[in-house]
């Protein structure tokens, strides 16, 4: 079964459109838990828009699943990720300007800065993941710059789906086969929701992990957490 992580800046985004501290991240994750979610994943920006630096230390001493930081290596986001010690640190190379993430690293371009990243928090005990366009030599250089994982950027799939989702699928399959030949562990997210989960954990089923966060919690808007959460676990099986 592919593993479910919540991503819950969403749930941050609301608390800060009004201030104070409702909706609750630290009460959300744990309840996202106890309704069979496998993981946390939270996203800090630099700006701290939705998830919070002090979230996230407040965050690592509750989640009881796996705990995923992700962002852009900057010095700021590996101190706190050293700091804290997740399970899982996955690195996008996000701007600061952008409204989402946007794209994948060029892992031949960056592949000496990666390196260096990389062997830093492997040798604090942190699995290291790669955010990565669906294109063979973004897989072939993860591989080569030390990473444990690959996280494939699945907007281009969600937004193919729809239209031909046989086609959409295909280059996230050749990607994921390379990854697993080269001994690299599979992770997805971006714009994955109820509607093109099931088809994807399908055709890759020996993808590790999902991160999903705004269909999800779009979805709860309807649904409620629970029930979503669980149409998720479902559709992952």
């Amino acid at each position: 079964m592919i593993r479910l992580s919540v991503n819950i800046n969403k749930i941050a985004t609301l608390r800060n459109a009004r201030g104070g501290n409702t909706p609750n991240v630290v009460e959300a994750a744990k309840r996202l838990e106890s309704f069979g979610a496998q993981g946390i994943t939270v996203h800090p920006r630099p700006d701290e828009r939705h998830i919070r630096y002090a979230d996230v230390r407040e965050l690592s001493g509750v989640v009881s699943t796996e705990f995923n930081i992700e962002g852009n290596p900057n010095q700021k986001f590996i101190d706190l990720v050293l700091e804290v010690t997740p399970a899982q640190v996955t690195l996008v190379p996000d701007a600061e300007d952008v409204l989402t993430s946007n794209s994948g690293w060029d892992t031949i371009k960056h592949k000496d800065f990666l390196k260096g990243v990389i062997a830093n928090f492997k040798a604090h005990g942190i699995r290291t993941s790669i955010f990565v366009d669906p294109e063979v030599e973004m897989i072939q250089g993860a591989a080569e710059v030390g990473a444990d994982r690959i996280e494939l950027y699945t907007e281009s799939y969600a937004q193919g789906y729809i239209e031909d989702r046989v086609k959409a699928i295909q280059p996230y399959i050749i990607c994921a086969e390379e990854a697993k030949k080269l001994g690299l562990g599979i992770n997805a997210g971006h714009d994955l929701s109820l509607d093109n989960i099931e088809f994807f954990a399908q055709k890759i089923p020996f993808a590790d992990e999902v991160s999903i966060g705004h269909a999800l919690i779009s979805e709860a808007l309807y649904e409620g957490l629970e029930p979503v959460v669980k149409l998720y676990l479902k559709k992952l099986s």
